[in-house]
Protein backbone atom coordinates (compact mmCIF):
# COMPACT_ATOMS: atom_id res chain seq x y z
CA UNK A 1 0.00 0.00 0.00
CA UNK A 2 1.39 3.32 -0.49
CA UNK A 3 0.78 5.53 2.26
CA UNK A 4 1.49 9.05 0.54
CA UNK A 5 -0.02 8.57 -2.81
CA UNK A 6 -0.85 11.75 -4.56
CA UNK A 7 0.94 14.12 -1.66
CA UNK A 8 3.67 16.65 -2.02
CA UNK A 9 6.49 16.85 0.23
CA UNK A 10 9.28 19.64 0.59
CA UNK A 11 12.31 17.68 2.48
CA UNK A 12 14.93 20.12 3.66
CA UNK A 13 18.57 18.42 3.57
CA UNK A 14 17.61 16.54 1.15
CA UNK A 15 20.24 15.74 -1.04
CA UNK A 16 21.97 13.08 0.98
CA UNK A 17 21.83 10.67 4.33
CA UNK A 18 18.43 10.46 5.97
CA UNK A 19 16.86 13.23 4.23
CA UNK A 20 17.38 11.17 0.71
CA UNK A 21 16.63 7.92 2.07
CA UNK A 22 13.57 9.82 3.75
CA UNK A 23 12.50 11.68 -0.68
CA UNK A 24 13.40 7.58 -1.82
CA UNK A 25 10.73 6.23 0.13
CA UNK A 26 7.95 9.34 0.13
CA UNK A 27 8.06 8.29 -3.53
CA UNK A 28 8.07 4.55 -3.24
CA UNK A 29 4.94 5.41 -1.55
CA UNK A 30 3.48 7.81 -4.01
CA UNK A 31 4.79 11.02 -2.92
CA UNK A 32 6.19 13.77 -4.90
CA UNK A 33 8.70 15.30 -3.51
CA UNK A 34 10.69 18.57 -3.45
CA UNK A 35 14.14 18.46 -1.83
CA UNK A 36 16.40 21.40 -1.07
CA UNK A 37 20.08 21.54 -0.89
CA UNK A 38 22.90 24.19 -0.57
CA UNK A 39 24.56 23.31 -3.87
CA UNK A 40 23.20 23.40 -7.20
CA UNK A 41 25.58 19.90 -8.58
CA UNK A 42 23.94 17.66 -5.84
CA UNK A 43 20.82 18.68 -5.99
CA UNK A 44 20.62 18.21 -10.03
CA UNK A 45 22.58 14.73 -9.45
CA UNK A 46 19.96 13.59 -6.83
CA UNK A 47 16.81 15.25 -8.61
CA UNK A 48 18.31 12.81 -11.73
CA UNK A 49 18.61 10.43 -9.25
CA UNK A 50 15.29 9.94 -7.54
CA UNK A 51 13.38 10.49 -11.17
CA UNK A 52 10.46 12.18 -12.61
CA UNK A 53 8.47 12.75 -8.94
CA UNK A 54 11.34 14.84 -7.61
CA UNK A 55 11.92 18.03 -7.98
CA UNK A 56 14.77 20.55 -6.57
CA UNK A 57 15.70 23.90 -5.23
CA UNK A 58 19.16 25.38 -4.37
CA UNK A 59 18.66 26.66 -0.58
CA UNK A 60 20.52 27.09 2.71
CA UNK A 61 19.01 26.35 5.78
CA UNK A 62 21.51 28.64 7.51
CA UNK A 63 20.88 31.92 5.37
CA UNK A 64 17.47 34.26 6.06
CA UNK A 65 17.47 35.36 2.27
CA UNK A 66 17.31 31.67 0.94
CA UNK A 67 14.44 30.34 3.91
CA UNK A 68 12.53 33.88 3.22
CA UNK A 69 12.84 33.15 -0.53
CA UNK A 70 12.17 29.09 -0.47
CA UNK A 71 8.32 29.71 -0.27
CA UNK A 72 7.93 31.79 -3.64
CA UNK A 73 10.21 29.03 -5.15
CA UNK A 74 8.37 26.00 -3.83
CA UNK A 75 5.35 27.79 -5.11
CA UNK A 76 6.15 27.54 -8.63
CA UNK A 77 6.71 23.98 -8.36
CA UNK A 78 3.36 23.46 -6.13
CA UNK A 79 1.38 25.92 -5.11
CA UNK A 80 0.72 23.24 -1.61
CA UNK A 81 2.35 20.75 -0.19
CA UNK A 82 0.66 17.95 2.41
CA UNK A 83 4.40 17.60 4.15
CA UNK A 84 7.11 18.92 5.20
CA UNK A 85 10.42 17.50 6.83
CA UNK A 86 12.85 19.90 8.18
CA UNK A 87 16.22 17.58 7.92
CA UNK A 88 18.83 19.98 6.97
CA UNK A 89 21.29 20.23 9.95
CA UNK A 90 24.71 19.23 10.93
CA UNK A 91 26.76 18.98 14.56
CA UNK A 92 30.28 20.18 15.19
CA UNK A 93 32.35 19.27 18.42
CA UNK A 94 33.99 21.54 21.18
CA UNK A 95 34.80 21.40 24.42
CA UNK A 96 33.19 24.11 26.76
CA UNK A 97 36.70 26.39 26.98
CA UNK A 98 36.94 26.11 22.99
CA UNK A 99 33.78 27.24 21.84
CA UNK A 100 33.46 30.70 20.38
CA UNK A 101 30.80 32.96 18.51
CA UNK A 102 31.28 30.78 15.30
CA UNK A 103 30.77 27.64 16.17
CA UNK A 104 27.67 28.87 18.09
CA UNK A 105 26.29 31.13 15.36
CA UNK A 106 27.09 28.33 12.73
CA UNK A 107 25.10 25.71 14.43
CA UNK A 108 22.27 27.73 15.59
CA UNK A 109 21.89 29.39 12.47
CA UNK A 110 20.74 26.04 10.48
CA UNK A 111 19.15 23.79 13.00
CA UNK A 112 17.09 26.59 15.19
CA UNK A 113 16.72 29.74 13.03
CA UNK A 114 16.57 27.52 9.95
CA UNK A 115 13.77 25.66 11.41
CA UNK A 116 11.68 28.00 13.18
CA UNK A 117 11.51 30.37 10.21
CA UNK A 118 11.10 27.16 7.38
CA UNK A 119 8.43 26.39 9.24
CA UNK A 120 7.14 29.96 9.48
CA UNK A 121 6.95 30.51 6.01
CA UNK A 122 5.82 27.18 4.82
CA UNK A 123 2.45 27.21 7.24
CA UNK A 124 0.43 29.25 4.43
CA UNK A 125 1.29 26.83 1.76
CA UNK A 126 0.66 23.56 4.04
CA UNK A 127 -2.73 22.33 3.26
CA UNK A 128 -5.11 21.42 6.30
CA UNK A 129 -4.24 17.88 7.58
CA UNK A 130 -0.86 18.05 6.63
CA UNK A 131 1.86 16.78 8.37
CA UNK A 132 5.50 18.66 9.61
CA UNK A 133 8.34 16.21 10.99
CA UNK A 134 11.10 18.03 12.86
CA UNK A 135 14.95 16.30 12.91
CA UNK A 136 15.97 16.30 16.58
CA UNK A 137 18.32 13.96 18.15
CA UNK A 138 19.22 11.48 20.74
CA UNK A 139 21.86 13.88 21.80
CA UNK A 140 18.86 15.65 23.50
CA UNK A 141 18.89 12.55 26.00
CA UNK A 142 22.20 11.82 27.08
CA UNK A 143 25.35 14.15 28.04
CA UNK A 144 27.67 13.83 25.66
CA UNK A 145 30.88 15.31 25.97
CA UNK A 146 32.01 18.44 23.43
CA UNK A 147 28.43 18.66 22.12
CA UNK A 148 27.25 21.16 24.01
CA UNK A 149 26.44 23.26 21.55
CA UNK A 150 24.87 20.62 19.27
CA UNK A 151 23.13 18.98 21.49
CA UNK A 152 21.34 22.91 22.61
CA UNK A 153 20.53 23.19 18.67
CA UNK A 154 18.15 19.85 18.87
CA UNK A 155 16.99 21.00 22.56
CA UNK A 156 15.76 23.67 20.84
CA UNK A 157 14.16 21.99 17.47
CA UNK A 158 12.50 19.56 20.61
CA UNK A 159 10.61 21.91 22.54
CA UNK A 160 9.44 23.28 18.78
CA UNK A 161 7.45 20.20 18.43
CA UNK A 162 5.53 20.98 21.56
CA UNK A 163 4.94 24.36 21.12
CA UNK A 164 4.18 24.41 16.76
CA UNK A 165 2.18 21.44 17.71
CA UNK A 166 0.00 24.04 19.82
CA UNK A 167 -0.13 26.44 17.17
CA UNK A 168 -0.56 24.33 14.77
CA UNK A 169 -3.19 22.18 15.44
CA UNK A 170 -6.26 24.64 14.88
CA UNK A 171 -4.97 24.59 11.67
CA UNK A 172 -5.33 20.86 11.33
CA UNK A 173 -1.54 20.85 10.75
CA UNK A 174 -0.24 17.92 12.43
CA UNK A 175 3.71 18.30 14.03
CA UNK A 176 5.70 15.52 15.45
CA UNK A 177 9.87 14.66 15.27
CA UNK A 178 12.26 11.86 14.83
CA UNK A 179 14.73 11.42 16.84
CA UNK A 180 17.83 9.32 15.06
CA UNK A 181 20.21 7.75 17.47
CA UNK A 182 23.54 6.65 15.44
CA UNK A 183 22.70 6.02 12.13
CA UNK A 184 25.05 5.49 9.25
CA UNK A 185 24.93 8.56 7.66
CA UNK A 186 27.61 11.20 5.90
CA UNK A 187 27.02 13.40 8.72
CA UNK A 188 30.39 13.45 9.92
CA UNK A 189 31.30 15.01 6.41
CA UNK A 190 30.33 18.39 7.90
CA UNK A 191 31.86 18.24 11.13
CA UNK A 192 35.26 19.45 12.41
CA UNK A 193 36.61 15.91 13.48
CA UNK A 194 39.58 13.96 12.34
CA UNK A 195 39.22 11.10 10.92
CA UNK A 196 40.87 9.37 13.98
CA UNK A 197 38.26 11.41 16.21
CA UNK A 198 35.46 10.10 13.95
CA UNK A 199 37.15 6.25 14.52
CA UNK A 200 37.11 7.01 18.61
CA UNK A 201 33.72 8.08 18.65
CA UNK A 202 31.90 5.54 16.50
CA UNK A 203 33.61 3.08 18.36
CA UNK A 204 32.57 4.76 21.99
CA UNK A 205 28.93 4.78 20.52
CA UNK A 206 29.09 1.29 19.11
CA UNK A 207 29.90 -0.31 22.56
CA UNK A 208 26.83 1.36 23.98
CA UNK A 209 24.06 -0.26 21.47
CA UNK A 210 21.87 -2.60 22.17
CA UNK A 211 21.17 -3.87 18.24
CA UNK A 212 25.52 -3.87 18.16
CA UNK A 213 25.33 -2.11 14.58
CA UNK A 214 24.27 1.49 13.37
CA UNK A 215 21.59 2.11 12.11
CA UNK A 216 20.51 2.57 7.92
CA UNK A 217 19.32 5.85 6.80
CA UNK A 218 16.45 4.23 5.60
CA UNK A 219 15.49 2.52 8.39
CA UNK A 220 14.89 6.43 10.12
CA UNK A 221 13.17 6.95 6.75
CA UNK A 222 10.02 4.50 7.34
CA UNK A 223 9.10 6.16 10.66
CA UNK A 224 9.08 9.49 9.04
CA UNK A 225 6.97 8.05 6.39
CA UNK A 226 4.47 6.57 9.04
CA UNK A 227 4.44 10.06 10.81
CA UNK A 228 3.81 11.91 7.64
CA UNK A 229 1.11 9.64 6.34
CA UNK A 230 -2.70 8.68 7.76
CA UNK A 231 -1.33 6.11 9.67
CA UNK A 232 -0.23 8.61 12.26
CA UNK A 233 -3.33 10.86 12.11
CA UNK A 234 -3.65 10.99 16.11
CA UNK A 235 -0.17 11.43 16.85
CA UNK A 236 0.65 14.74 17.41
CA UNK A 237 3.71 16.46 19.49
CA UNK A 238 5.55 13.65 19.54
CA UNK A 239 8.74 12.18 19.57
CA UNK A 240 9.67 8.83 17.88
CA UNK A 241 13.10 7.71 18.44
CA UNK A 242 14.97 5.09 16.39
CA UNK A 243 18.03 4.54 17.91
CA UNK A 244 18.86 0.44 18.51
CA UNK A 245 18.26 1.45 22.29
CA UNK A 246 20.75 3.45 22.81
CA UNK A 247 20.38 4.64 26.47
CA UNK A 248 18.78 7.88 27.00
CA UNK A 249 20.52 8.49 30.15
CA UNK A 250 24.56 8.56 30.71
Amino acid sequence: MQRLMNKTALITGGTSGIGKATAIDFIENGASVIITGRFQNTVDSTVSELGAKAQGIVSDAGKMQDILSLAEKVKLISPQIDILYINAGFGKYAPIELIDENHFNEQFDVIVKGTLFTVQQMIPLMKEGGSIILNTSIVTEVGMPNSAVYSAAKAAVQSFTKTFASELAPKKISVNAVSPGPIKTNYFDRSNLSADQVHAMTDAVMQQVPLARFGEAREVAKVITFLASGDASFMHGTELFVDGGFPRIK
